[in-house]
């Protein structure tokens, strides 16, 4: 049975998003959960839902938690038995599929990389954050804050990562492949996108160019690559402008009798606008390069974001992605050094 992990001290109000986002995922999408946390804490917190008897669920003490301002370094070398540790130690011991968890990122992504170890051929993880388009469409974001710092290889590495969760996740057969840039044309942008951009070129990636900023919502391609430091700033805007939006349609809808009454009539697409660009019905985003599937949530999650952030890991899981990842990047390796050997 496939069964996620999932750490019950992460997000910003624990533990109760999490034990809510894994009743709902064992109930509605019968996937076993293991929650890791205080034991006797999650077992009242359980208990307050009710019967739980048909719930798949299980809990494994962790009397740590690594909070979201600790110093990463220092937080993993005393806190052996955060529920980081303890929940990603039951993942690469085989008591469990994924790990799921809205903590510390930083802490996730380090002990993630000591504890489930990164693929062969990677050289860094990547974050994976899936945005919405004008087309109707969705396009993943690659890297979103794993690494700030990338050589041109990692921006390849990232592009495959993403190809591959696109036609996974999103079921996009070819994926289209952009770089972010600040124009369209080769020559544009820094010394790290130009080299990129000729290994993109000759990677076999359905690769499109650059694409600037404005563009990157227009659904002129499906995966969007760039450096950590970049997709982060990228990705932290989109949510400011979103809840900007939100909050400004609910002011201007609720000032007048008039517009309340529109508001009323108007619900339904209100509530279309906020499901489509609501980035907690993605759950959360996927590091991607390690061996075992590892999603980290927005600390601001709720129950839905918990549930559907372990639905995203189980179907992660279901699909092989460490395994298809590692394989085409040994696919893409073993191109270029043929190329090599032939051009000599």
């Amino acid at each position: 049975m496939l069964r996620v992990v999932l750490d019950a001290m992460g997000s910003d109000r624990a533990p109760l998003p999490e034990v809510e986002g894994a009743l709902r995922a064992a109930r509605e999408l019968g996937i076993a959960i293991t929650l890791v946390g205080p034991e006797a804490e999650l077992r009242e917190h359980v208990r307050r839902f009710g019967d739980t008897s048909q719930a798949r669920l299980e809990i494994v003490h962790a009397p740590e938690a690594i909070a979201p301002d600790e110093p990463v370094a220092q937080a993993l070398r005393r806190k052996r038995d955060s529920t980081i540790h303890v929940g990603l130690r039951l993942v690469q011991e085989g008591q469990g599929h994924a790990f799921v968890s809205a903590g510390n990122t930083g802490a996730i992504m380090a002990a993630a990389k000591m504890i489930l170890k990164t693929l062969g051929p990677i050289d860094r993880p990547a974050l994976a954050a899936v945005l919405p388009t004008f087309t109707g469409g969705k396009a993943v974001l690659i890297d979103v804050g794993a690494n700030a710092e990338c050589r041109p290889v990692h921006l390849v590495q990232f592009a495959i990562m993403g190809d591959i969760y696109a036609r996974l996740i999103l079921g996009i057969a070819s994926p289209r492949i952009g770089l972010v840039s600040i124009g369209e044309e080769e020559a544009k942008g820094n010394e790290l996108t130009r080299e990129a951009y000729k290994r993109l070129e000759r990677s076999g990636l359905h690769f499109v160019g650059n694409v600037e900023g404005q563009k990157i919502y227009m659904g002129d391609v499906d995966v969007i690559v760039c450096d950590g430091f970049t997709g982060n700033v990228i990705l932290k805007t989109s949510e400011g402008v979103f809840d900007l939006l939100r909050a400004g349609l609910r002011q201007e809808l609720g000032r007048t009798l008039r517009t309340r009454l529109g508001a009323w009539l108007v619900r339904p697409a209100f509530d279309r606008f906020r499901r489509r660009f609501d980035y907690f019905e993605s759950g959360g985003a996927p590091l991607l390069g390690v061996r075992h599937v590892c999603l980290i949530c927005h600390g601001r999650s709720d129950g839905r974001a918990i549930k559907n952030a372990i639905r995203i890991a189980a179907e992660l899981v279901e699909r092989r992605a460490p395994a298809q990842i590692e394989q085409e990047i040994l696919r893409i390796q073993e191109e270029e050094v043929r190329e090599r050997i032939e051009t000599q």
